[in-house]
C-alpha cells in the first residue's frame, strides 16, 4: 500500500540540468533569494549590513523586489504590513546585532498582531557561534536568545546546505495559524562562501492547518442553539483568517449581536442591524456582554483592551475559539477551541440550528444609544468631527495605519472600517512609531488604492526617516500628523493621575517645511478644512503629508 506521505516529487528534466549545471558566482546569499523565490515571494524589506552583504549581493542577481528602508524598526513594521495585507509571509533581511536588535519591537507587534514576517539575519562568522567571546563586529553571545521570547519559531544556519530547508520550515511557521513573526540566522561566511549546492527551484509552501476538533465543535454548536441571549465577540484571528464572510453568516443564523475588537475591526459590517460596533471599551457594552448565556469569542485573547481593562465578568457559558495556545482560556474558563476562525467558524455553520429572536436588533440598538448618550455628555465634537472628517476622505477601499495617539484610540472604538484587513494599528503590542512605516508596506503591497497614515507629533518623530523611502519609491502613501506638541495621551494620563504632566512636552519641528525638504508634498489644514485637504491629498498619487495642530482629549474610561 502506497500512502500519500510516501510519495516523492520526481525532478523534471530541467530541474534535474539546473541542479547538474548550477550558474557559476553563486554564493550562500544566492542559496536564501532563491528559496525565497521559490516559495512563492516577490518582494525583500531590510536594511544591508556588513554581516549580510552575501544576501543583498544575491539580490542582484534575483527578480526579487527590494524595499529598503532607512531604520530596521521600520522595515519590520513595513514588512508587518505587507504581511497583513497579503496574507503572505513577508521576508526581513537584516544584519548582525545592532541592526537585528533594532528590529525587535516591531517583530513584537508582529507577534501580537499575528503578522506574517520572515525575519532573515545574519550572523557572526561560523567559528564565533556557541558564546565564546572572540571579539567579532556586532557580536552577541547569543543573538538568537534576544529573538526567542518574541518571535514563533528560531531556526540557526551552519552550512549552507541547511539555506532553504531552514527558510522554507520558517516560512510554514510564520505561516500556520496562528500567523506570526519567525526568525533565522546564517552567519557571514556561509553567506560569502560560493556554493555547489544545486539551484533552489521548488518548496512546500503550503503550511500546517489547523482544524477545531469535531467533538468540541457539536458542543458549541449544540450551545449556541440553544442559547436565549447569544453574543459574538470578533477579534484579530477573524481578521487574519479572513473568515469575517463566515463570521457574518453565523451571527444572522443565530441572530447574535456581535462586537468587534480594535484587532478585530472590520470584522463585521459596521452598520449591521446586529453590530455593536467596536465600542468594547464601554461599561454599558460590557454589561451586554456579561448577560450573554452563550458568548462566543473568535480569535481574540481577552486581553486588556478586549476586555475593558479586565472588568469584564462572565455570567454564561463562553466558547473560545483561538489559534494561540497561550491565549486559549488565559482569562476566562470556556470551551476553548484551539483552531483557525475560519475552520472554526465553518465548522458551526455547517452544525448550528438557526434561531429566531426579532429582538435582537431591538438590545443592540438600546446599547449603542446608550454609549451615544455617554460620549455626548463629555462635550467632545471635536474629535468625533475629525473622525467624521477622515472617514469622509478615505476611499472606502483603502487601508488605514493608526500609530499610538489619541485620534488612534478613538478609532479603535469609533472609526468604521468599511471592510476587514483595511484598518490596522500598533495596539497589539502597544509601541509608538508604526503608522507611517506599515503604510508604506501596505502601498508596496497594492500600490493601486492610496493609503492613509495616522500619527502624533510623537509618534511621527519615530518614522521621519521614512519620507525618504516614501519619495525614492513614490509610495501611494498620506500621513496625517496631529501635532499637539508632545505626547498627548501620556500628558492626559499624567495630569489626572498626579495634577501635573512630566516629561511629555516636546520641541518639534516644523513639519510642512521637513516634509517638502524630502520632496514630499506638504500642508497644514484645520479641523474645518481636514476632510478637503486629507482628500486631495489621497487622490494625488504619491506620498504626501498633512498637518493638523490640535490637541484632542479621550473619551472618559468606563473601568475605573
Amino acid at each position: 500500500m502506497t500512502h500519500d506521505h510516501d510519495l516523492v516529487l520526481r525532478p523534471t528534466e530541467a530541474q534535474i540540468s539546473a541542479a547538474l549545471n548550477p550558474p557559476p558566482g553563486r554564493n550562500g546569499g544566492d542559496l536564501v533569494v532563491e528559496t525565497l523565490a521559490a516559495l512563492g515571494a516577490t518582494t525583500v524589506f531590510g536594511l544591508p549590513g556588513q554581516h549580510a552583504l552575501g544576501m543583498f549581493d544575491a539580490l542582484r542577481r534575483s527578480d526579487l523586489r527590494y524595499i529598503g528602508l532607512r531604520v530596521e524598526n521600520n522595515a519590520g513594521f513595513a514588512a508587518d504590513a505587507y504581511g497583513r495585507i497579503t496574507g503572505e509571509a513577508a521576508p526581513l533581511l537584516l544584519s548582525t546585532g545592532p541592526g537585528a536588535l533594532t528590529s525587535l519591537a516591531a517583530l513584537q507587534e508582529a507577534a501580537a498582531a499575528s503578522a506574517p514576517v520572515l525575519a532573515i539575519s545574519s550572523q557572526i562568522p561560523t567559528a564565533g557561534l556557541g558564546g565564546g567571546r572572540h571579539g567579532y563586529l556586532h557580536e552577541l553571545p547569543d543573538q538568537s536568545a534576544s529573538f526567542r521570547g518574541v518571535v514563533k519559531s528560531v531556526h540557526t544556519v551552519r552550512a549552507q546546505s541547511q539555506i532553504p530547508s531552514a527558510i522554507e520550515a520558517a516560512w510554514k511557521s510564520a505561516l500556520t495559524a496562528p500567523h506570526g513573526p519567525v526568525w533565522v540566522e546564517i552567519p557571514q561566511d556561509v553567506l560569502l562562501a560560493e556554493t555547489s549546492v544545486p539551484v533552489v527551484t521548488g518548496g512546500d509552501a503550503f503550511p500546517e492547518e489547523l482544524p477545531p476538533r469535531p467533538e468540541l465543535t457539536a458542543v458549541a454548536a449544540d450551545l449556541l442553539s440553544r442559547a436565549e441571549r447569544p453574543a459574538i465577540i470578533a477579534g484579530g484571528g477573524v481578521v487574519r483568517a479572513d473568515a469575517s464572510g463566515k463570521l457574518r453568516q453565523l451571527a444572522e443564523a443565530l441572530q447574535a449581536p456581535v462586537v468587534t475588537t480594535p484587532g478585530g475591526k472590520g470584522a463585521f459590517p459596521w452598520r449591521h442591524p446586529l453590530s455593536l460596533r467596536s465600542w468594547i471599551e464601554d461599561r454599558h457594552t460590557t454589561d451586554f456582554l456579561e448577560d450573554a448565556d452563550v458568548l462566543l469569542v473568535v480569535g481574540s485573547g481577552l486581553g486588556e483592551l478586549s476586555s475593558n481593562y479586565h472588568t469584564f465578568k462572565p455570567r454564561g457559558r463562553m466558547i473560545q475559539i483561538e489559534a494561540d495556545l497561550g491565549k486559549l482560556e488565559s482569562n476566562h474558563p470556556a470551551l476553548g477551541i484551539h483552531a483557525d476562525a475560519r475552520l472554526a467558524l465553518q465548522a458551526l455553520l455547517e452544525t448550528v440550528s438557526p434561531r429566531e429572536d426579532t429582538q435582537a436588533p431591538d438590545r443592540v440598538r438600546e446599547v449603542l444609544a446608550r454609549v451615544s448618550e455617554r460620549i455626548a455628555a463629555q462635550e467632545l465634537t471635536l474629535e468625533q468631527d475629525l473622525l467624521t472628517s477622515v472617514r469622509q476622505a478615505l476611499p472606502a477601499g483603502s487601508p488605514s495605519f493608526w500609530d499610538m495617539t489619541i485620534l488612534a484610540y478613538w478609532a479603535w472604538s469609533a472609526f468604521d472600517a468599511k471592510g476587514s484587513n483595511l484598518f490596522h494599528s500598533a495596539q497589539g503590542a502597544g509601541g509608538l512609531g508604526y503608522g507611517f512605516p506599515a503604510a508604506l508596506g501596505a502601498a508596496v503591497a497594492d500600490p493601486s488604492r492610496p493609503v492613509l497614515a495616522v500619527s502624533g507629533d510623537g509618534g511621527a518623530l519615530y518614522s521621519i526617516a521614512e519620507l525618504a523611502t516614501a519619495r525614492q519609491y513614490d509610495l501611494n502613501v498620506t500621513w496625517l500628523i496631529v501635532d499637539d506638541g508632545g505626547y498627548g495621551i501620556l500628558r492626559e494620563y499624567m495630569t489626572d493621575a498626579f495634577g501635573q504632566a512630566t516629561a511629555t512636552e516636546l520641541s518639534r519641528p516644523d513639519y510642512v517645511a521637513l516634509a517638502e525638504s524630502f520632496g514630499v508634498p506638504g500642508v497644514r489644514t484645520t479641523p474645518e478644512t481636514l476632510s478637503d485637504d486629507l482628500a486631495k491629498a489621497l487622490a494625488s498619487p504619491g506620498p504626501s503629508v498633512v498637518v493638523l495642530p490640535a490637541v484632542l482629549r479621550m473619551f472618559a474610561p468606563t473601568h475605573l
